[in-house]
């Protein structure tokens, strides 16, 4: 652990907060409270969903962010701090607001010649046939939401229909994905370098909600099982995805990968889950990292880059 991080002041966790990940976040927040705790730093766990929480940031001289969804990961947090002059883990305002937004993260991946998946925005009035017949079999998911909340897998317009009058009670821009059949990979990025990637095997139609944080069924394998070759083209995929979208320090990518072998971007992470089952841990733990050395080196590059921005 940072001795800086023991001796600097009191460290605040931010956990909790009013979005839908609410109940993971605490999680997140609990687990990391208590590493910190362990390794000798004095912690201050901070609910932004109490009133007078933003009194309490007053005392601290850093925070660990670990609100999940919307307040959290959007920029929004990262403003305030940033206002406050407070250092603060994990991306600034422009990487989070970005890569919290799938429509845009995918539109730049595009542009920027990044294999991501076909893709089509949804509005109230779509002919819902026709995107099919565009996409064929697709993932319904809202932009601005995560942990798979609102996600659904369709195959007709009917279908798909029903499964954005669902997404879109998340928020109002929602998108369809073209299904790629093939397994799912996720990477953990710490500043420039990426940790052993995860191959995920659920036991229903794909990863949602249920396989990611409550199934005893879904499997994570790391070392994920590639070769060295295929594992150095992943990680080097990831990591320029992450960064092009303007994210540092810390985060994660998920892809999947098609029959023939090729890869595809699918989403960015910029506060992963932190619980005692989460994946970034998994990842650190695969890499001779225990979680207060993931810490040490969280707080370490977010110093830094604050400082640098300073």
């Amino acid at each position: 652990m940072n001795q800086n991080l023991i001796d600097g002041g009191t460290v605040a966790v931010l956990l909790g907060g009013t979005s839908a990940e609410r109940a993971i976040s605490l999680e997140s927040g609990n687990n990391v409270v208590h590493a910190l705790e362990k390794a000798g730093a004095h912690v201050l766990p901070i609910d932004p969903a109490v009133p007078g929480w933003m009194t309490q940031l007053n005392e601290v001289s850093f925070v660990f962010n670990l609100l999940h969804g919307p307040g959290g990961e959007d920029g929004t947090i990262q403003g305030l701090l940033d206002l406050m002059q407070l250092p603060y883990s994990g991306s600034g305002v422009l990487g989070s607001a970005l890569s919290m937004d799938k429509i845009r993260t995918k539109v730049l991946w595009q542009g920027a010649g990044f294999p991501t998946p076909d893709f089509r925005v949804l509005e109230a009035r779509c002919d819902w046939d026709a995107v099919i017949a565009e996409l064929g079999t697709a993932f319904v998911k809202p932009s601005l939401e995560g942990s798979s909340l609102g996600m659904a897998k369709v195959s007709t317009g009917k279908e798909l229909e029903a499964a954005y009058q669902q997404a879109v009670t998340y928020g109002a821009e929602v998108l369809a994905e073209q299904f790629i059949e093939g397994p799912e990979y996720t990477i953990s990025i710490l500043g420039d370098n990426t940790l052993p990637s995860i191959r995920i095997e659920v036991p229903g139609d794909f990863y949602d909600f249920e396989a990611k944080y409550r199934s005893d069924e879904t499997q994570f394998f790391c070392p994920s099982g590639l070769d060295d070759s295929d594992e150095a083209a992943l990680s080097q995929l990831a990591s320029s995805a992450f960064h092009a979208v303007g994210c540092t320090i810390w985060g994660r990518v998920d892809v999947i990968r098609d029959q023939v072998g090729a890869w595809h971007l699918l989403e960015v992470n910029t506060v992963p889950g932190m619980t005692s089952h989460s994946l970034v841990p998994l990842s650190a733990k695969a890499a001779g990292l225990s979680l207060a050395d993931l810490l040490s080196r969280i707080y370490t590059d977010s110093v830094g880059v604050r400082h640098a921005q300073s």
